[in-house]
């Protein structure tokens, strides 16, 4: 069952987080933590949605996300920051089930797209991707600005 998560799903989703990390071969690059996570998704001025799998009364999956905006189309998107599902209960049509939630949740709001990365590697996400319908855009290139690069020019000058 898919439903939106609750506060107390808080410490599942972060360890889904975690095993994500570990399967995209960064394992000690988390640095959220259950009180991060729970102000991000259900403070007072909420950042990001997450939905989950629910069964037999636990967590087998999740979604996080959070509204983008593009300029060309005048509408938000969603950004699907993590998908995750345990390797117990791939398989069994989550995946889908959670990419088909966050169309309806996109068509019921108005927005304009549904968008994500992957990586280059994830050869069996890039064949489920393309098979629902989804495309690349290869001419686009993902630039981060973090850490030391951030702190730098968030205190130069203008």
């Amino acid at each position: 069952m898919i439903r939106p998560a609750t506060p107390a799903d808080v410490p599942a989703i972060l360890q889904l987080i975690r095993d994500l990390a570990a399967y995209e071969r960064e394992p000690d690059a988390v640095k959220a933590t259950v009180a991060g996570l729970t102000e991000s998704l259900f403070g007072a001025a909420p950042t990001v949605e997450a939905i989950v799998a629910d069964h037999d009364g636990s967590v087998v999956g999740m979604a996080l996300f959070f509204t983008n905006y593009s300029t060309w189309s005048g509408k938000n998107g969603l950004y699907l920051e993590d998908l995750y599902v345990t390797p117990e209960a791939r398989g069994s049509g989550l995946g889908k089930a959670f990419l088909v939630r966050l169309a309806q949740l996109a068509v019921e709001r108005g927005y304009a797209r549904v968008e994500w990365s992957v990586l280059d590697w994830n050869a069996p996400a890039i064949g489920f991707y393309r098979s629902i319908g989804a495309v690349p855009k290869d001419e686009w290139t993902v630039y981060r600005l973090d850490g030391d690069a951030l702190a730098a020019l968030g205190t130069a000058p203008a």
